[in-house]
């Protein structure tokens, strides 16, 4: 899975920067598609050469609206979107989502638990001014081997099994990505829930210090780990800028 979490911070790296003066920039319009789409438009898929078996999403009706379904088992596979936002200018975060199970073996400490019915992955992308001698050197590294510089780091808001909505830790496979406890447990399930983050003040509490520009965005659903079956909902995606 290390191998599976760098290859997802790297090909979410923006090869375009899109500039909007409004007050919010979608980012996933899951609502506006058409069902006979496979994915979302601007979305690309992203598997992993050690995984053979892939999450399925498909755009799909609840109700009078379109959502994106995802169904893992035992699989890893994501969705991502390209895309250069600056969290200080557009620091709120939003997407709804729905998950009908969370894995009994799920564990965001351990790396055989590292899976969720559902996560939300924001990348932000390779500053060299912020880093020393030698971590500009392993990025060089990286540059030479794929041809451009990963994301420098990485938060994950996920639906956890049983630790408690609010924890913050590193991910036990990168010290470079945090994951982000938004819903945790059986409580919620099967009900849209609307989330709202504050992006900039998550990364500052994360990694104790101001956040580099937003590179990415994905997706996943993932039970490579556990061995089991989750189904997921995700709704539309947006960051906008905070209210005065």
């Amino acid at each position: 899975m290390k191998h599976c979490l760098f290859m997802l911070m790297l090909l979410i790296f923006p090869f375009y920067a899109t500039s909007q003066p409004q007050s919010f920039i979608e980012v996933g319009t899951f609502s506006t598609e058409k069902l006979e789409n496979k994915i979302p438009s601007n979305w690309k898929p992203l598997t992993f050469k050690k995984i053979e078996r892939h999450t399925t999403y498909s755009l799909v009706k609840d109700g009078e609206s379109i959502i994106l379904k995802a169904v893992s088992e035992t699989s890893a596979s994501a969705l991502t979107r390209e895309i250069k936002i600056d969290p200080k200018q557009y620091p709120i975060l939003r997407w709804r989502w729905k998950v009908e199970n969370i894995l009994e073996k799920g564990d965001v400490r351990k790396k055989q638990g590292d899976d969720y019915p559902a996560r939300v992955y924001i990348t932000f992308e390779y500053d060299p001014s912020q880093l020393g001698l030698i971590e500009k050197a392993k990025f060089e590294a990286v540059r030479l081997v794929y041809g451009q510089y990963p994301p420098i780091f990485a938060i994950n808001y996920i639906w956890e099994s049983k630790s408690p909505i609010g924890t913050i830790v590193p991910n036990p496979y990168a010290d470079r990505v945090m994951m982000i406890v938004v819903q945790s447990g059986k409580t919620k399930l099967n009900q849209w829930i609307d989330e709202e983050r504050n992006i900039y003040e998550d990364f500052k509490k994360a990694f104790g210090r101001e956040p580099f520009m937003i590179s990415g965005v994905a997706i996943m659903t993932d039970t490579d780990n556990t061995g089991e079956r989750a189904i997921a909902y995700y709704g539309d995606i947006l960051f906008k800028k905070n209210a005065k």
